[in-house]
């Protein structure tokens, strides 16, 4: 028979269930620690993966503007760090200083975003450009005439506060719409070189990396199996919860708690051809006597 429903607290603590929390705890442990070595590869081969990709995008060629982004189309994340080479005129007179930019611990400088007037052929588009980093607000003017700029590309902001006074805090494609008119490229430029030189680079400017897309500090494929250890772990902890609630409800019979019922018991047998017979009902029946009458009629 099954046991007496019981409390979970009293189910928990039985000996059987003591003994099993220990081992699932110990598999727990283990699973856990697994989780955390595989997070510790996904972080050591995803910077090395970074370190492979920084070196490829800083050697690779640069592509034409007009074969990866035209104005006003949408800014897709395959096009982030992808280098490309174009060729305009500066807008001086509508730089912009975009400030809260960190640059090597730093926090007290501010992004040179200068507009860069782009031919097409249907006619000039506006790019915005970060000519690089400054620690102060006096920039040197951007270089004159046409210029020949290599950089990489990355996606634009969300529009922030307005703009004021020549600065702003997000360098946002409706915000510099309507401060420079347009059409505007969605994606902005992080300037690697320019010919003619810019001039602002002699005093202080300074040139910034190449932007990194997000996640790429970490292997998902480690990142995924430490997930599934971690997973693990919990599964032998709510075994183990489980168990104790079974336990606590009343446990079912084992094979073997009720002896089978053996023919000749005073258990109740189902009729039937199998059924056992009586001892003395195997033996042959005596014949009957003949009805007097029946005999002198016949």
């Amino acid at each position: 028979m099954a046991d007496t429903p019981t409390t979970l607290w009293r189910a928990a603590v039985r000996p059987r269930m003591l003994g099993l929390l220990v081992v699932l705890l110990a598999a727990a442990a283990v699973c856990a620690r697994l989780g955390v070595w595989q997070l510790e590869r996904a972080e050591v081969r995803g910077a090395a993966s970074a370190e492979r990709e920084a070196a490829r995008v800083l050697t690779a060629q640069p592509e034409p503007l007009a074969d990866l982004l035209a104005p006003g189309q949408t800014f897709v994340g395959d096009l982030v760090a992808r280098k490309a080479v174009v060729t305009g005129t500066y807008d001086d007179g509508s730089t912009l200083l975009v400030t809260g930019r960190a640059h090597d611990g730093r926090t007290d400088g501010y992004l040179v975003l200068t507009p860069l007037r782009v031919p097409t052929a249907a006619g000039d588009a506006v790019l915005p450009v970060v000519r690089g980093w400054s620690p102060t607000s006096d920039v040197a003017g951007a270089p004159t005439g046409e210029v020949e700029v290599v950089g990489w590309l990355q996606v634009g902001e969300e529009a922030g506060a307005p703009i004021v006074d020549g600065r702003t805090d997000a360098i946002s494609a409706a915000q510099l719409l309507a401060a420079w008119g347009g059409p505007v490229y969605t994606g902005y430029l992080v300037v690697q070189t320019s010919d003619p030189a810019d001039p602002a680079a002699a005093g202080g400017l300074v040139g910034l990396d190449p932007p990194t897309r997000a996640g790429s500090g970490l292997n998902v494929q480690n990142l995924a199996y430490a997930a599934q250890w971690w997973i693990f772990g919990l599964f032998a902890a709510g075994l183990w919860w489980r168990l104790v609630r079974d336990e606590a409800a009343g446990r079912p019979p084992l094979p073997g708690d009720d002896a089978p019922v053996l023919p000749g018991d005073d258990a109740p047998v189902p009729p039937g051809d199998d059924a056992p017979v009586p001892p003395g009902d195997d033996a042959p029946a005596a014949p009957r006597d003949r009805d007097p009458a029946a005999a002198s009629s016949g």
